[in-house]
């Protein structure tokens, strides 16, 4: 029997079907929720539910999540460098699972391990195509933030990806938990976005900043904080961020946008929390839709479960 888990049903998955639902709340495939419903494994205020029933806000849910699976035998090459995960490769793509204290690429200023350098590391060609100490990067995460990155290893790809990007075309999905509980549970915030005009390495919401937008859910409330599922329709840095504690509604843990530091350590967080959490888009090579998913880190994923504790 697998860990049972019980919570009222989150306000941003109201009127979304249960197998698509709790595939965005869980992390599961769609297809083991629609087997754990069918098993009656999934209860919605004390009554067994279907696969296409509709999640009412509010209502209570248990779920019997399934037994954690053995370990995978994976095709394809994974390897771990300074934390760095492959979680695919191809002649066109690599995909990684970035951890915290990484960055995309080398810049002024930063000696610490890279996105570019991990993979050299392992050996793996990318593309030439962009400015030489970036090349193959068609998007970035914060040092700070982990999850789900997509590099370019042929020229015809780093094409191809950077414009999906910039046409917007990329499904980029964060989770994010901040501070206190956004109202509506969920919204977009659509405000501009440029560089701080006194503090260089930060970021704020001003006028004539660039056009910035993002769309949220609220998955989860808890007493003092809220797990948000975010989708990313622009990608200005920091944005998240940015966004959120513009709402006075910042990441936990992130200082630099004045999180509550005693909160914080409550959680023991050392950065904010924030992780990409999934990535799709077509394939380079045919046009397939192919979509990754990274897991919570540990640090993450202890501090969640803190925050659930009462």
């Amino acid at each position: 029997m697998g860990e049972l888990r019980s919570m009222p049903v989150p306000d941003g998955l109201d009127g979304m079907r249960i197998d698509a639902g709790l595939s965005r709340l869980l992390g599961l495939s769609r297809t083991v929720v629609a087997g754990l419903a069918e098993a009656g494994r999934v209860q919605l205020d004390g009554r067994d539910a279907g696969k296409s029933d509709r999640l009412p806000g509010g209502a209570w849910l248990e779920i019997e999540l399934p037994d954690p699976p053995a370990p995978a035998v994976i095709e394809g090459p994974v390897e771990v460098v300074a934390g760095l995960v492959v979680l695919h490769e191809d002649d066109e793509i690599v995909v990684v699972d970035k951890p915290v204290g990484v960055a995309a690429h080398p810049s002024p200023g930063w000696t610490g391990p890279t996105v570019t350098g991990g993979l050299a590391a392992l050996g793996t060609r990318l593309s030439t195509s962009g400015a030489e100490e970036r090349q193959g990067i068609v998007h970035r995460l914060d040092v700070g933030t982990t999850g789900v990155m997509v590099v370019a290893k042929s020229e015809h790809a780093y094409t191809v990806l950077k414009r999906a990007f910039k046409e917007r075309t990329v499904d980029k999905r964060y989770h994010a938990v901040v501070q206190g509980h956004p109202d509506p549970s969920s919204g977009t915030i659509d405000a501009p976005i440029d560089r701080h005009p006194r503090h260089d390495y930060r970021f704020a919401v001003l006028q004539g900043g660039k056009p910035s937008i993002t769309h949220y859910d609220t998955l989860e409330a808890f007493r003092s904080a809220s797990l948000l599922d975010v989708h990313l329709e622009t990608g200005r840095t920091h944005q998240i961020r940015v966004h959120f504690s513009a709402l006075r509604h910042p990441c936990v843990g992130d200082l630099t946008y004045g999180a509550d530091p005693t909160l914080a350590k409550r959680v023991a967080l050392t950065r904010q929390w924030l992780h990409a959490r999934t990535l799709g888009f077509e394939h380079p090579a045919d046009g397939r839709q192919v979509e990754y998913t990274s897991p919570y880190p540990d640090d993450l994923a202890a501090a969640l479960e803190t925050l659930r504790d009462p």
